[in-house]
């Protein structure tokens, strides 16, 4: 589960199937926290500097849907993508019970990962997490327009994913 220079399938639902992202602001903070661990210049809060887990672990691609999420990791270094999830969804959930006056879990479990060592495998998620939602091409809050329009937050990494396909359309 937990090893280096490999590609992961990482996915969280919400709790009981609830809904995590309730509008346009809730997708874009939880965007916004790839940018604050991700990014090429380490990022800072009034309390000091955040986690800077670039290079040790690369966000290839992601889609968010209003109950779950689906990211494709590739994991450099051990630990880091454990590090970089617990990040993510501690901080989410500390803006999501606060935002809405609530206590609790907002995930099911911890996220799962899936290894992913088998190519087919690898060209089947990379595809599967962009066909998430039904009008993909034009899906806000995914990384699939940024891919194939090539324009894309540094944070975001999805070079392995071009270089196994030709083409992105």
């Amino acid at each position: 589960f937990d090893t280096p220079e490999t590609f992961y399938h990482v996915y969280a639902r919400g709790a009981s199937k609830e809904t995590i992202f309730r509008n346009t602001e809730d997708y874009k903070f939880f965007i916004k926290l790839f940018s604050r661990y991700l990014s090429k210049e380490p990022q800072e809060s009034r309390l000091g500097p955040y986690p800077h887990l670039r290079g040790k672990v690369e966000l290839l691609s992601f889609c968010l849907m209003n109950n779950h999420f689906h990211m494709l990791i590739y994991q450099n270094d051990k630990s880091y993508m454990a590090a970089l999830m617990k990040c993510v969804m501690t901080s989410y959930s500390r803006y999501f019970n606060t935002k809405y006056g609530r206590t609790g879990p907002v995930f099911e479990t911890r996220y799962k990962a899936a290894k992913i060592d088998d190519p087919s495998y690898f060209t089947h998620i990379s595809r599967y997490i962009h066909l998430n939602p039904r009008y993909y091409k034009n899906y806000a809050y995914s990384s699939y327009r940024s891919i194939v329009d090539n324009d894309h937050e540094d944070w975001l990494q999805p070079e392995r994913i071009m270089e196994e396909f030709n083409s992105v359309s």
